[in-house]
């Protein structure tokens, strides 16, 4: 098989001719400082991985007299270009002085400028200053903030030069600078997912308008993605995991909205993988009742989440593909080749049986040993069905 026949197969649950063997975002930060600064792509061919080409392809609703941010000239890993309007226009000063680079966001609105604060290092990024400091914020989102829409010609152009070599695999958008693709996730991260679960108990019917009018966003982006040759779009997030919020939460706040999500996407012919870093066992059957085709990233006790893989893939492995499930802090760092490839097979032998299974790491990594990664891959190779 090639690496996409091989992905395919799999997310349909079916039997792949061996273990697909693949990560998550390959970390420009590691790129950088592990690997003399090559391309993602020269990173699968030099482990032999199964490669994923993640593509950001939207552009503005022209009808509506959305454009592209003029000043957004430089967009960092996996960022979106911004999208402005007549009546949204955004504003950024990066502000001196800080222990780390810090950008202040304004968001120009004829009603209010809502604002927010993006901080970073050389790992990640993290949002320092909310967006919705006042309830009434979100109807500024809801009245005036630009909704994207899929360009189903630049994914399918990328698709076209892919060809077989591997999965095309893209996102539902999030809210601009900083955002993620499940409405539970991105309302998490404009309010802070503390203040979000105090209002779920203090004002759910506000939490419940600040979804739908996140998911109403969404819902316009999935409508536009017919056509689009995606593999497999990501939902959700890691605030809607077991370790984050209760079952009774996730009940009455986040399946309602991401729910439909799937469904539409599945109506637009995309395939859906439901993205929950941290706790998963408590949700398994909840999130699997979404109807995703796949599941990530069931990380392991020792990472900090909660899952048995084993368990796991009994409970819901006739269901949706499982992708995950490695222990990359352990096994890609101060271990021996030998214990690397031991847990590539524990790995296989807990979710592998009658395929439905995608080996790897559960989330990102950023320092790795290249031996190690090296066995990792080569191991999973030998896991052949």
């Amino acid at each position: 098989m090639t690496s996409k026949e091989r992905f395919l197969a799999v997310l349909s649950r079916q039997k792949p001719d061996r273990l697909p063997v693949t990560t998550h975002h390959v970390m420009p930060y590691f790129l950088k400082h592990c690997m003399n600064n090559i391309s993602y792509q020269e990173f699968f061919d030099f482990f032999g991985l199964d490669p994923i080409n993640w593509v950001v392809a939207i552009k503005p609703d022209l009808t509506c007299g959305d454009y592209f941010d003029p000043t957004h000239t430089e967009l960092g890993f996996l960022e979106p270009p911004r999208l402005c309007s007549q009546n949204w226009q955004i504003r950024t000063e990066e502000i001196s002085g800080q222990e780390y680079k810090t950008v202040h966001y304004d968001f120009v609105t004829p009603r209010k400028t809502l604002s927010m604060v993006l901080q970073s290092n050389e790992y990640t990024s993290w949002v320092s200053e909310r967006l919705v400091k006042e309830k009434s914020d979100i109807e500024l989102i809801s009245q005036f903030a630009p909704a994207p829409l899929c360009d189903v010609e630049r994914v399918n152009l990328e698709a076209r030069n892919f060809a077989q070599r591997g999965m095309i695999r893209g996102f539902i958008p999030g809210f601009d600078v900083y955002g993620q693709a499940g409405c539970w996730q991105d309302a998490a991260v404009l309010f802070g997912v503390e203040n979000l679960i105090m209002e779920t108990f203090t004002d759910s019917q506000w939490v419940h308008s600040f979804l739908q009018i996140l998911q109403q966003r969404k819902q316009k982006y999935l409508r536009s993605m017919k056509g689009a040759d995606f593999d497999l779009i990501e939902h959700g997030g890691g605030d809607a995991s077991s370790t984050i919020i209760s079952p009774q939460i996730l009940e009455e706040f986040v399946l309602p909205y991401d729910t439909p999500l799937i469904d539409l996407a599945h109506e637009m012919n995309q395939k859906v993988v439901y993205h929950t870093c941290g706790g998963m066992m408590p949700f398994l059957e909840q999130i699997a009742s979404m109807n995703p085709d796949a599941m990530e990233t069931f990380t392991p006790p020792e990472m900090g989440g909660d899952t048995d893989l084993q368990k796991a893939k009994e409970r819901i492995g006739q269901q949706v593909c499982m992708i995950g499930g490695f222990d990359q802090f352990h096994f890609f760092k101060d271990c021996t080749p030998e214990q690397t490839r031991a847990e590539v097979q524990r790995c296989f032998q807990a979710a592998g049986e009658g395929g439905g299974y995608i080996l790897c790491p559960s989330d990102h990594f950023f320092d790795a040993d290249l031996e190690l990664i090296r066995a990792f891959a080569d191991e999973a190779r030998k896991c052949t069905y």
